[in-house]
Order: C-alpha cells, then sequence, then structure tokens
C-alpha cells in the first residue's frame, strides 16, 4: 500500500506538475483501484494523506468561516503600457530612485483564489478569498483536487538539506493560488451536462467557482478542477528571500507553479512579456485574463506595504477585452433599490469571450447621448475585465435610418411615480416611496451575504414577499409568521420554520453588516466597518453630525451628508424604530481607545493562548499600530507565542523589544472584551 501511494504520488507530480506523465490514464485508474481495494480491506491502513482520499464526503450543511492568517489582498489594476510603467515609477519614488528593483511576471489566470493553511505539513484548512480578511471554510472540496498535495515532505532543520532539494517548511504555512478549469475539461464536462439534461456552465471560471461552492464534496470530485499556487502567506520560519524562491519551493514541495513564470531586470522586459503571453493568450489550455507583475525581492515588498486594500508591490496587468458586433433590439429601464433608473440594451445575443451576452447596462441617459446609442443600432460590445458586458460604440456606417433615439421615461415603469434628475447628477431618480422595483431590491440587499446574511431569503423569495403584500419596508422581515410563509408558492412546513430560524438568527449582526444592509447611499461594505469602529452604536451613529461623520477615516463630505440625511429622514427613523421593537440589536462594536499604538510596528511569531493572530492583529491596529510580516528595522515589538519561530532570533539579534503574551496584553490595556 505504501509503495502504491508512492506511485500514484508521482505520477501526479509527473502529471499536474511537469505537465509530463509517464503512464496513461487507464494505467493510472489501475493503480489508484487497486489502492482504493486495498484500504477498504484494510482501513486501519489507511494514510490520511493517501491519493484516495480525493473522492469526497456527504454534503455540509453551510461553509463555515475562516480568518486567513495573512490577508488575502486584491490588487491593483493597469490596462496599458504607460499604466505599467507608472507602477514602475511609482515603486522606485516609494523605494528611492538608487533602488534596483528586479520583476517576477506570470499569467494571471482566470479562476478563484484560494489559501490553504498546512500545520506540520498536512493541509488542515482550505478558504476562498473571502473579504480578504475571512473566507469560506471550503476545505472537503479542495481536498478532492489532485493537483493541491494533501500533505508537504517535511525537513527538521535547514541544515538537512541538500542543495538540490526542497527547504524546511514551516510548523504552518499559507500557501495561495488559483483553482480553475482547463478548456478542453471545461469542454468535456459541458457536452455530459448537455446529454444528462443538464444546463451548461457559461465559462470555466464559473464552472470552477460552482464547482468549489459545492455542499457535497463528492460532487466537486467528479469536477475536473485544477490549480496554479503563486504565493505564501505566512511562514514562520521558511527563509526564502525572493518571490522567484518562494516559486521555487512551491513546486518542490509538490504545488503545481505555472511554467511561463519568468524573472525580469526592468519593467520594458515586463511590457514585451505582456504582449507575448497576450499573443500566447488563445493557445494556452486554461484561460488568463492579464499578467501579473510582482517586485521579486520580498524585503522590498515589506518596505513597499499595501495601499487599502491592494499591495504596491504587485500590480495586475489586464488584456484589452474580447469584443464582438450585435444589434439593439430594445432598451429598457431598471429601477434599482435607490429609485434610479438605468437604461438597458437588450441585445441579439452574442458570444464574447465563451459567454453569451444579451443584455449591457447603458449607464444613463447622458452615456446613451454621447455614444448616441439608439434601438436597431448595430453595436460594438465587450465584456469589460472579461466580465460585465458594455457598449463600446456604435457603427454608425451600418446605419438605415429606421433607428430610434432613446428617451428616458417621465414617470417610473415600476409605479407611475414621477422621475426627476437632480441638478448635477447623471442619475434619474423614481420619487415613489411605495415603488415595488425599489422596495424589491432594497429587501434583497438587506438580507444579502454581506449585510444580514439571512439564508434561504433570497432576490426571488423577496420578490414573492413584496408581491404577496407581506413586507412593505425591512423591518417587516422580522415581523413574519408561519401562518404568512405557508401561504406562498412552495413553501411547507419544513421551509417556512428554517426561514423563520434564520430570520431570528439575524437579530444579533455585527454593527458594520447592519448599517451596510441599511442601504445608505455611498457606504460599500468598507466604509460600513470604518464607521462601526468609529461609532460603537447604531445610535451613535444616527446622533453623529456631519462634521463628526467627515472625522472618521475615508468619509468625505459628500459621503457624511449622505449618512446625516439618511438619519433625519422620518421614515428611516420609523423603520429603525420597528427594527428595535423587532428584537434587532447589532452587537455593538467596542469602542476604540485612544491611538496609544498609532506609529508603532509589531510582529507576532509563535501561538497565542488567549486569542488567535488575527484578533491579535485586529486589536493592535485598532489602537493605530501596524502589524508586519516579518523583522525588519521599523519592528518596535516582537510578540512572541508558544513555539516561537526564527522571527524571535532576529528580533533578539536586532535589539527589538521582545514581549511575552501578557505582557502584550497589559500594554492593550487587557486584549479581548
Amino acid at each position: 500500500m505504501e509503495a502504491l501511494r508512492a506511485e500514484i504520488l508521482y505520477h501526479n507530480s509527473r502529471y499536474y506538475q511537469f505537465d509530463s506523465p509517464e503512464i496513461s490514464d487507464a494505467d493510472y485508474d489501475r493503480l489508484l483501484r487497486e489502492l482504493i481495494d486495498l484500504e477498504t480491506r484494510y482501513p486501519e491502513l489507511a494514510a490520511p494523506d493517501s491519493p484516495t482520499q480525493r473522492v469526497g464526503a456527504p454534503p455540509l450543511d453551510k461553509f463555515g468561516a475562516v480568518a486567513h492568517l495573512a490577508p488575502m489582498l486584491s490588487l491593483a489594476n493597469a490596462f496599458s503600457a504607460e499604466e505599467i510603467r507608472e507602477f514602475d515609477r511609482r515603486c522606485r519614488r516609494w523605494l528611492g530612485s538608487e533602488t534596483a528593483v528586479r520583476y517576477v511576471v506570470e499569467p494571471k489566470i482566470d479562476g478563484l483564489a484560494v489559501n490553504l493553511l498546512y500545520e506540520r505539513g498536512a493541509l488542515r484548512v482550505g478558504a476562498t478569498r473571502g473579504d480578504g480578511s475571512v473566507g469560506e471554510d471550503i476545505t472537503l472540496n479542495l481536498r478532492t483536487i489532485p493537483a493541491i498535495p494533501l500533505a508537504i515532505p517535511r525537513l527538521e532543520n535547514d541544515a538537512d538539506r541538500k542543495e538540490s532539494e526542497a527547504p524546511p517548511v514551516s510548523e504552518r504555512i499559507e500557501v495561495r493560488g488559483e483553482v480553475c478549469m482547463e478548456k478542453e475539461a471545461f469542454r468535456k464536462l459541458n457536452r455530459r451536462r448537455v446529454e444528462e439534461g443538464e444546463v451548461p456552465f457559461a465559462n470555466p471560471r464559473n464552472a470552477a467557482a460552482g464547482s468549489l461552492r459545492q455542499l457535497d464534496s463528492r460532487i466537486t470530485a467528479k469536477r475536473p478542477l485544477t490549480t496554479f499556487c503563486y504565493a505564501i502567506g505566512t511562514a514562520e520560519g521558511t527563509l526564502l528571500r525572493t518571490h522567484a524562491e518562494v516559486l521555487r519551493a512551491l513546486a518542490s514541495w509538490g504545488f503545481r507553479v505555472n511554467p511561463l513564470v519568468e524573472t525580469v531586470t526592468d519593467i520594458e522586459e515586463c511590457i514585451r512579456y505582456y504582449h507575448r503571453i497576450d499573443a500566447l493568450r488563445a493557445e494556452l489550455p486554461y484561460e488568463i485574463d492579464g499578467i501579473v507583475i510582482k517586485v521579486d525581492d520580498l524585503a522590498l515588498q515589506e518596505r513597499l506595504g499595501a495601499v487599502s486594500r491592494s499591495p504596491r508591490w504587485a500590480v495586475a496587468c489586464k488584456f484589452p477585452a474580447l469584443r464582438e458586433t450585435t444589434l439593439v433590439e430594445d432598451i429598457i429601464v431598471q429601477v434599482g433599490r435607490t429609485g434610479v433608473l438605468t437604461p438597458v440594451a437588450v441585445m441579439r445575443p452574442v458570444r464574447v469571450g465563451g459567454v453569451t451576452v444579451s443584455r449591457a447596462t447603458l449607464h444613463n441617459q447622458d452615456e446613451i447621448d454621447r455614444k448616441d446609442v439608439r434601438i436597431g443600432d448595430t453595436v460594438v460590445i465587450q465584456r469589460a475585465g472579461d466580465v460585465i458586458p458594455e457598449v463600446v460604440e456604435v457603427v454608425k456606417d451600418m446605419r438605415t435610418g429606421e433607428e430610434r433615439p432613446f428617451v428616458m421615461p417621465e414617470t417610473c415603469p415600476e409605479c407611475n411615480s414621477r422621475v426627476t434628475r437632480s441638478e448635477g447628477e447623471a442619475a434619474h431618480r423614481c420619487i415613489g416611496m411605495a415603488c415595488p422595483a425599489q422596495l424589491r431590491e432594497r429587501i434583497a440587499h438587506f438580507v444579502s451575504r454581506g449585510a444580514l446574511d439571512i439564508e434561504g431569503l433570497g432576490e426571488k423569495m423577496a420578490a414573492q414577499l413584496v408581491a404577496a403584500g407581506l413586507i412593505g419596508d425591512p423591518a417587516d422581515i422580522f415581523c413574519l409568521s408561519k401562518e404568512k410563509l405557508l401561504g406562498l408558492e412552495r413553501m411547507a412546513d419544513k421551509s417556512a420554520e428554517n426561514l423563520l430560524a434564520a430570520i431570528d438568527r439575524a437579530k444579533r449582526p455585527p454593527l458594520d453588516r447592519l448599517i451596510f444592509a441599511l442601504g445608505i447611499r455611498h457606504v460599500g461594505e468598507q466604509t460600513a466597518k470604518r464607521l462601526a469602529d468609529a461609532f460603537a452604536s447604531i445610535n451613535a451613529l444616527a446622533a453623529a453630525t456631519v462634521e463628526e461623520l467627515k472625522s472618521v477615516r475615508d468619509i468625505g463630505p459628500e459621503v457624511a451628508a449622505s449618512i446625516a440625511g439618511f438619519f433625519r429622514e422620518p421614515a428611516n427613523l420609523g423603520v429603525m424604530d420597528k427594527l428595535r421593537r423587532a428584537g434587532v440589536n447589532a452587537r455593538e462594536a467596542a469602542r476604540q481607545k485612544a491611538a496609544s499604538l498609532a506609529g508603532k510596528t509589531f510582529v507576532f511569531t509563535g501561538t497565542l493562548s488567549r486569542m488567535s493572530r488575527s484578533e491579535a492583529k485586529a486589536l493592535v491596529e485598532s489602537l493605530g499600530g501596524a502589524v508586519g510580516s516579518s523583522v525588519t528595522k521599523t519592528t518596535d515589538y516582537c510578540v512572541s507565542g508558544n513555539e516561537a519561530g526564527s522571527k524571535l532570533e532576529k528580533a533578539k539579534q536586532d535589539g527589538i523589544t521582545i514581549l511575552d503574551e501578557e505582557t502584550f496584553l497589559a500594554l492593550i490595556g487587557g486584549g479581548k472584551e
């Protein structure tokens, strides 16, 4: 059995890492069947990292949440050679023009980003990117993907290693990668789905994302998923100096790394690589939508740091969107949750980059007038960022004279209320307070994943509740009864009970989620978090003045005015009162103490006993401090937990103040509430 496992793992590496299989698929399947048979007969001899563990497990009720040890940042975008050069200029300005900067360039895989946490060499947790800090636990699904090692061979220390061998793996290491489905595998999967009477997937990325979000991992195991790994998150004690070394280490540990990765010496080489990969794009066996440029030196990455949610040391260079021509058959109007009327082009269906497109937003009347889009026009369309369909331009040479200009209606198509346009705004708005379109959208937003996240209450259910007259505002959700729900289509006893239980669980949301759920104009998820940090309760936020709101980081005059105006509106205050009376009470954020750690940088090593690493980081940042991933000249404190790694030794060598957990908690004022 051990010999079989070793042989299968070897062939896995030949197939997934080196794209050089030595045996046929049939021979590989024969080896796997033999191992499955032996493990069935002798289950006590089955290994936890056996290749047979990829068949999946019974369904889960719901995915759990996983906090990443290091944030999974999103990348800023560049769309031209000049924007790529500007990225280089920004790096040099930040580092000093005399600093030599070398880059690593790699294809940008069009898939789903995941984080793989290994402890003592074994895969423990796999998660989606989520919001960058917290993702969804999809470990069982990720374990079914053959290209993901279930275990990494470990050496005790660097001294045991020969020069040709892999570097040692730390106690805990996060490996980041992209899960995707290759083009030919995608085509075969869709052919099979059509033959079996199922709806085909729109594109490989959707197929990969849908496969990873299966509650039944046995379904995922049947999908032809693969990965490319491209980074390490947290890796205590792993002494790597460059991103190129990181990629070589990942490959040596058994991870699949893209073979087209290159190290280059200047930005012009990056641009030449960009054009070369763009020309290769159609020939590659997997989908890409650009390249990624990263500063190679990890110490320089540390110096560059991040801005907002993006690192300064990397940029995603997107390829031009794929374009096609089609006919605008009609222009209709959709009404959103804030009352904005959005014109939408209804087009003759056309495939763009593997996806059938039949509608595209035209944004507003000004945009229609600027592009001179008319009903009956032939237009060029593209998928912006290879995702969102948009009309690029009108092919005016193909006009026949039968085309009809579009004019925004004077009354709302949903409720016949008057439509207005404020001075200085591009948007037309319905002013009807009882507009059913606004209510449907407002309810759908209120219960969405980033807001109160009420399971079972999606857009369709929200539309049903509004149409049945059961809810007239978000607070009415918490007044629903089983008797009312049973009157809805396809609503049985059990489903009604499940929905009511989910509604009851949503009565104690985090403060930032409740703020976001209210649908205040200009207040997205990040702004809601800023407000929750600054104001300890919804009542404190409602009482805040414009000046107080403007003092919050990233809140400008327009956003402040929008928030203050929302809480001055009597109808909104009435809904807030109904929510309180229904028992909705946000988990109030602890008030921030004075920024006592402003200007101080902390580095953590080892395991803390009273809180997780992410919780400790959040505490430091809430007090104005910063948290680094490695010990540098700018580090002020090294917090040492159990089984501290090499960071502790480096901190001692550099004369940096060492704090044990108790001293750290005393410094920040007691830690967790």
